[in-house]
């Protein structure tokens, strides 16, 4: 048996982890076709199985649950044993809860095996940034991003592909066509990111990150535990267009393939967010990026209750997307800038997992509010208030952690 290589410090940013990076987009590109899919067949599978719009939400919210603890599961099984044994559990569960979901003929078993699904599509988010921020220094918070980056690009392209199958062979076909492309795609993927990570950070930026949060008066925990409502706050918001956009177009009368259209529009882009952001975050950190696509994804929420026309919802879902997207990847660079390196696959599962429940939260709110009261408005509303407790959160850590000097903060990317 081969030993598994190790990569060196001078790895570190060279072009061994720029390599790793691109194979990191794709897996996610692929594998995250499981948090998106079922967006897209909501409006068939509520008809078909003849239940109520919040009846429906159910299975995305069950995808949500599945996907926040494969999060939390996957990372903590990266740090022990690198990334290759989670990414072999997700592609099996991809696989299989594709082929078995498109079998089923009853609401309860198919949203079980969306959270299958879920927590095999999770295996390409917090397990590929955790252990990919290893890899850069100098360049981490541009690396992280662009990794996220596979999840969005996932949802601006699945939902179109999905239109070459759905509406002539119906959901059942695509489903099995879409666990076939995983199994037959990630597999050999995964196998170009047998290295283990170069070691990880040395003792005097462990004691330095540590310094800093205790002159703040927090604790690597405090801090988790602050991330972590923030996120749930944010993602809360965010749910609202992601998961319902699709259904509303279609009770607005513009029909899935409009809704799908926007879909699509709305994540490329949070792709460029999430570039962008992570370059800004090399210079300015991630809790100031954080802050900043905080606050516009509040103005752009608010802007869905008064422009309800084709058009005008085109541009906004667009804005919504490019205020956005930047927003959960700085989460993870905040963990990387100020807590346990050598923990990052745990803690950034964990931060990550609380703004998928704020995902399934919100989503599973928004389809209860529109079955009370017959429109989107009030769920539109229900997430600008949640996120104005992230924003809340964010001011208080720019106000006590960020404002620090810290190790990685202040160190700019040579050119």
């Amino acid at each position: 048996m081969h030993a598994t290589p190790q990569g060196t410090r001078a790895d570190i940013d060279g072009r061994r982890a720029w390599l790793r990076l691109v194979v990191c987009m794709l897996l996610g590109t692929i594998g995250s076709v499981g948090m998106w899919s079922i967006v897209v067949v909501l409006p068939a599978v509520q008809a078909e199985f003849g239940v109520t719009r919040g009846d429906a939400s159910l299975p995305y919210t069950l995808t949500m649950l599945g996907f926040a603890s494969g999060n939390v599961l996957l990372g903590r099984i990266m740090d022990r044993t690198g990334v290759i044994p989670p990414l072999l559990a997700g592609i099996v569960c991809l696989a299989a809860g594709y082929a078995l979901a498109a079998a089923v003929d009853s609401v309860i078993p198919f949203a079980i095996l969306q959270g299958v699904i879920g927590f095999g599509a999770a295996a390409t988010f917090s397990p590929l940034i955790a252990d990919l921020s290893h890899w850069f220094r100098r360049r981490r918070g541009i690396a992280v991003a662009a990794a996220a980056t596979g999840n969005y690009v996932a949802g601006a392209v699945w939902p179109l592909a999905m239109q070459l199958t759905l509406p002539a062979h119906g959901w059942r076909t695509t489903y099995l066509a879409i666990g076939a492309i995983c199994l037959l795609l990630m597999t050999p993927l995964a196998a170009k990111l047998r290295a283990r990570p170069p070691p990880i950070a040395g003792a005097a930026e462990a004691a330095a990150q540590a310094s800093r949060l205790t002159a703040a008066g927090l604790t690597p925990r405090s801090l988790q535990i602050l991330l972590s409502i923030a996120g749930l706050g944010c993602c809360v918001a965010m749910s609202m267009p992601q998961v319902h956009i699709v259904a509303y177009c279609v009770d607005l009368g513009f029909g899935v393939a409009r809704g799908s259209e926007m879909l699509a529009l709305m994540l490329a882009g949070g792709v460029v967010s999430r570039l962008a952001s992570g370059f800004l975050a090399d210079y300015i950190g991630g809790a100031r990026v954080l802050l900043l696509g905080s606050v516009l994804q509040a103005l752009s929420l608010g802007a869905y209750i008064p422009f309800n026309g084709l058009a005008s919802l085109y541009i906004v879902s667009a804005v919504f997307g490019l205020s956005q997207g930047g927003i959960v990847p700085s989460y993870a660079i905040i963990v990387r800038e100020y807590l346990p390196a050598h923990e990052a696959g745990r803690r950034v599962g964990i931060v990550m997992t609380m703004t998928i429940i704020g995902m399934a939260l919100g989503g599973w709110l928004s389809g209860a509010i529109y079955d009370a009261t017959g429109s989107y408005r009030a769920a539109f509303l229900n997430g600008i208030v949640w996120n104005a407790l992230n924003i809340l959160i964010v001011l208080f850590i720019l106000g006590s952690v960020a404002r620090r000097p810290g190790p990685q903060a202040v160190t700019k990317p040579s050119r």
